[in-house]
Formats: C-alpha cells, sequence, structure tokens
C-alpha cells in the first residue's frame, strides 16, 4: 500500500513534537507521511509546513480535510476543541487518532465512536497507556495474584509549571510562542484532562472499568503567569478522586496544582502479599529490557524526539488502516476514563458519589 497520508490538525506543542517531528523521520516513509497541516494562528501552518516539508499548509480545518491527499487526521488541538473537530474528520471519510483527553463528556465520546462505526473509518484516541509492554505485565500479574488480593491502589497527576516551562512557549517566533492558556480554562482545561488521564488509562486498563466516583474539586491557584500577562483559571486545579472497582477495591487519583503520590502515569498498587510502586514489584523493575517503554515505534530517533507515547498511538492507527491491526489505544477505554473525569467534577459539585454507565474490554 501507499503510505498513509496524515492531516496534523494544530501545529502547536503536540502538533510538532508527538507528529510532524516524527513523521518526517526516513523510517516511517513507507508507512506514513505528513501531507497537511492545519492551524488557525496567522502563519503557524506555513511555518511548521516550511520547517517539516509538508506539502499542504491550511488556516482551517475545512481546507484540510478538503485536500485529497489526506487520508488521516491527528487531532493535536486543544481539548475542547477535539470533539467538534473529530465529528468533522469522521464525516469527510478520514481515519482519526486523537489526542487526550479525547474529548471533554462522555456522550461527546460515545457519539464518536458511533459515527465513527457508522462511517468505517478507524477511530483511535491517546493515551494508549496499555500499548506499553510494562503495563501489559502489571495487568497480568494484579489480575493473576502475583501481589495476592488487590487492595487498593494510587495515581495521579500535577501541573506545577509545566506548561509554563516549555520550549515551544518561550521563543519569539510563531513555532515557538504556543500561549499555554487554553489549559487554564473551560472547556477541557485543568489537570485532570491534561494529566491524571495517563494514570486513569493505566489504572483502568490494569484494574478494568471502574463502578463509581467520588470527589472533592476546586480552584487552589486562581491566576497564572506567562510572558508577562496574567491569565484567571476558570478549571479546577486541584482534585482529589476517589474510585470504587467492587468488592472492596478502592484508587485514589488526583490532579492538583502540586505534588505526586506516584510516577506520572504509573499508578502503584497495593495487595496483601506485595506492592507495585510504580513499574517496580516488590522494589524489583518490571520494565523488560528487550521491548521499548512506549512500543515498537518510539525507538532510536523517536524515543529522543520525546512525544513518542504520542507517535506511537498514532502509529497504531496507521496499522490498523494499512494492515488490519485494531490498536490498543481504543476509543471505548477513552470515553470510560472521560467520563471518569466528568463523573469527578459532577461529584465534587453535588457531593453525592456517581455511578458509572460507561464500560469498554478489559
Amino acid at each position: 500500500m501507499e503510505p498513509l497520508g496524515i492531516g496534523v490538525v494544530g501545529a502547536g506543542s503536540i502538533g510538532i513534537r508527538g507528529a510532524l517531528a516524527h513523521l518526517v523521520q526516513e523510517d516511517v516513509a513507507g508507512k506514513a507521511r505528513a501531507v497537511a497541516v492545519c492551524d488557525p494562528v496567522e502563519g503557524r501552518a506555513a511555518s511548521a509546513a516550511e520547517r517539516f516539508g509538508v506539502p499542504g499548509a491550511y488556516a482551517s480545518l475545512e481546507e484540510l480535510l478538503a485536500d485529497p491527499a489526506v487520508d488521516a487526521v491527528t487531532i493535536c488541538s486543544p481539548i475542547g476543541l477535539h470533539y467538534e473537530q473529530v465529528v468533522a474528520a469522521i464525516e469527510a471519510g478520514k481515519h482519526v487518532h486523537v489526542n487526550k483527553t479525547m474529548t471533554v463528556t462522555a456522550d461527546e465520546s460515545l457519539d464518536l465512536i458511533s459515527r465513527a462505526e457508522e462511517r468505517g473509518v478507524r477511530l483511535v484516541a491517546s493515551p494508549g497507556q496499555m500499548v506499553r509492554p510494562v503495563n501489559r505485565i502489571i495487568r497480568d500479574l494484579v489480575r493473576g495474584g502475583g501481589i495476592g488480593e488487590f487492595a487498593w491502589a494510587a495515581a495521579g497527576a500535577a501541573f506545577g509549571t509545566y506548561h509554563e516551562d516549555e520550549a515551544v512557549r518561550s521563543g519569539d517566533d510563531v513555532l515557538s510562542n504556543v500561549n499555554p492558556s487554553w489549559y487554564w480554562r473551560k472547556p477541557g482545561g485543568g489537570p485532570l484532562y491534561d494529566m491524571t488521564v495517563y494514570a486513569l488509562h493505566t489504572l483502568t486498563g490494569v484494574l478494568g472499568p471502574a463502578l463509581r466516583v467520588a470527589a472533592m474539586s476546586g480552584v487552589r491557584v486562581p491566576e497564572r503567569e506567562w510572558r508577562g500577562a496574567t491569565y484567571p483559571v476558570d478549571a479546577d486545579d486541584n482534585t482529589g478522586i476517589l474510585l470504587d472497582f467492587g468488592g472492596g477495591a478502592f484508587a485514589f487519583a488526583h490532579g492538583t496544582v502540586a505534588g505526586a503520590v506516584s510516577e506520572f502515569g504509573q499508578p502503584s498498587f497495593f495487595g496483601t502479599s506485595g506492592s507495585i510502586v510504580g513499574t517496580a514489584l516488590n522494589g524489583e523493575s518490571l520494565v523488560p529490557a528487550d521491548q521499548p517503554f512506549y512500543g515498537p515505534y518510539a525507538v532510536g530517533v523517536h524515543a529522543e524526539l520525546g512525544e513518542g507515547h504520542v507517535f506511537q498511538d498514532l502509529m497504531s492507527l496507521v496499522d490498523w488502516v494499512r494492515a488490519g491491526v485494531p490498536s490498543d489505544a481504543t476509543a471505548e477505554h477513552a470515553a470510560h476514563v472521560v467520563e471518569i473525569i466528568e463523573a469527578a467534577y459532577r461529584a465534587a459539585a453535588t457531593g453525592e458519589t456517581q455511578t458509572l454507565r460507561t464500560s469498554f474490554p478489559s
């Protein structure tokens, strides 16, 4: 088959680091190639196209979707835009890889799954935490009694000043002065959608779908500063979640302004006869030495470039379309995690534990 033509939607941080920088490497050429990029910021798509040798540069998604060279898209835009952009791509008959978090609400995610099935296009949703060999090992250990009877887990992530300090936001040209303020605003902002989502994907990938959610949540830092300007924060930035997996098995997850209780994206699991802390079983590493951490595509130069997990998920879409190999970064799993986040905010607002309705094959 011809290489799959990829349209990159958004030439910001993830569009550059997770898609364009990887797709131009020689080892990808036989399977996929970047054929178009779009971004509404004046000059950004053209600058990205020039830097990475992409033939098509557009200011709008509509123009990119009309390009016949585009077979599939990777959605690298702010989370609050994902739903409407994925709808447009599906209706245009394009296969879709959507970056985390898939959508803002579970209803949106479920609608995208239904639309993709009706149109006969493939839909892959990051983060593909269960693509990682170490997480499949952890899943088998926990479910197989490797730490005795599972009791509880802890996971999460914090904003800190990560986005303010990223290299793509500290320069003077249109590709290095990317404004991060959307991370602090509704819809789609906040550490749950942006960072805790990794841990929630791993947590549910190992334990299976959660049943109920309780939470407390609020805004702790009401303003953020970037390049001398002050931005209001209206997306909750300090949230604690309690998840019920049934049978007295629980987990705690956080999306906060600071601090961590586990490795990024890697929950700690505690059982009656042992524990897995991050990626170590009772202190011994579980990371297989003979397999790449993120997956088979995130090797060599791709491991050095950064955001290898994004590239791995994108290439799983490519393999699904070209070779019929289904992706482990499933939209059904992503929809369940979206519902957990949505339910956590609702539980915090109402003071009532929320029962979840979504599930996924696990």
